[in-house]
């Protein structure tokens, strides 16, 4: 499966088993996970379902480290430094998926031996697509993306990575401080931005690494 081809698949998925249910979730649809704020739905769990699926079968020699199955057994994060690898948010953004904002998205990362080399973020509500490659650019819509000199509001604290990624690699962002990194959130983001030349790392320059990142996360519009 070539990168057209990933994010096809994650277009599909999303029309399946997500948009579907985007305004149409019970109570019965929603749980907690760590804390009353984490949450999960049907449609996080099925959507990671059906993406690890036809992962493992388009690449049966690559690990595949989902949000969801971290969640139930916490060994297969290990997973992300294997000599391949892919993480899969299924719905990065849940809360506001639950209370029906359109600010929500799929995000996938494909990983070689802990580094990110291919990520996709699908923002399935506002219809755009941002696809990125080791040192083959970023893309917002089949549009490179290259560093711009403006940049609207500072962007302090986030909570949907893949919104905010995006709006950061396309200008719209300059700066923001995330204090939780899992790799799910940021390898994808990590890799666009990257590529469309801004920054992702510690204050004191050091590069991110999804695999043995801990602490905050400084990221930039501009190095």
């Amino acid at each position: 499966m070539d990168t057209d081809g990933v994010l096809e698949m994650l277009t599909e998925v999303a029309a399946e088993v997500i948009t579907p249910r985007f305004g149409h979730l019970d109570a019965a649809d929603v749980a907690s996970k760590a804390h009353r704020f984490d949450l999960v739905t049907v449609a996080d769990r099925e959507a990671e379902q059906v993406i690890t699926a036809r992962l493992r079968g388009a690449f049966p020699d690559a690990v595949v480290v989902g949000e969801e199955a971290v969640a139930s057994d916490p060994g297969v994060m290990t997973g992300v430094a294997a000599p391949r690898a892919f993480t899969v948010d299924p719905v990065d953004g849940t809360r506001h998926f639950v209370a029906g904002s359109p600010d929500h998205a799929v995000m996938l990362a494909e990983l070689r031996a802990g580094e990110v080399v291919r990520s996709w973020i699908w923002q399935p509500q506002h219809r755009r697509a941002f696809v990125a490659e080791l040192g083959g650019g970023a893309y917002a819509d089949g549009e490179r993306l290259r560093p711009s000199s403006t940049g609207a509001s500072r962007l302090v604290t986030a909570t949907a990575c893949g919104i905010d990624y995006p709006r950061l690699a396309l200008g719209e962002a300059r700066l923001g401080v995330f204090p939780k990194t899992k790799p799910w959130d940021h390898a994808p983001g990590s890799l666009l931005l990257s590529e469309a030349g801004g920054r992702v790392g510690s204050p004191t320059g050091r590069p991110y690494s999804p695999g043995t990142w801990t602490g905050r996360l400084l990221v930039a519009h501009r190095p």
